[in-house]
């Protein structure tokens, strides 16, 4: 088992920074492969970063969010910067049991975090 716990979402103004934790314990290390992901209300769940073999980042946040993880303290972060109103959702963080998995797709990650709140204002 993989749980995983996210932190550092918040109210934030239009252009201001955030970075996204999410700390991973149990059965997890360099072998799993990790994601973010977002849902806004009455929206799917969407793919926002993704790391594991190679590391992917959505179009919509191409350039303004960067996915990085520290296998030492099995965190991985998401800095989020030049944020935009329609980057508010609740962010989960995903892990998969193996890093050879298609970084995009949501049936790819067997262990998802409770998520964690950005509120960008305009």
């Amino acid at each position: 088992q993989v749980q995983l716990v996210e932190s550092g979402g918040g109210l934030v103004q239009a252009g201001d920074s955030l970075r996204l934790s999410c700390a991973a314990s149990g059965r997890t290390g360099s072998s799993n492969a990790m994601a973010w992901f977002r849902q806004a209300p009455g929206k799917e769940r969407e793919f926002v970063a993704g790391i594991g073999v190679i590391t992917v980042v959505a179009d919509s946040v191409e350039g303004r969010f960067t996915i990085s993880r520290d296998n030492a303290k099995n965190t991985v972060y998401l800095q989020m910067n030049s944020l935009k109103p329609e980057d508010t959702a609740v962010y989960y963080c995903a892990a998969s049991a193996t890093r050879w998995v298609p970084l995009g797709a949501v049936n790819s990650y067997a262990y998802w975090g409770q998520g964690t709140q950005v509120t960008v204002s305009s």
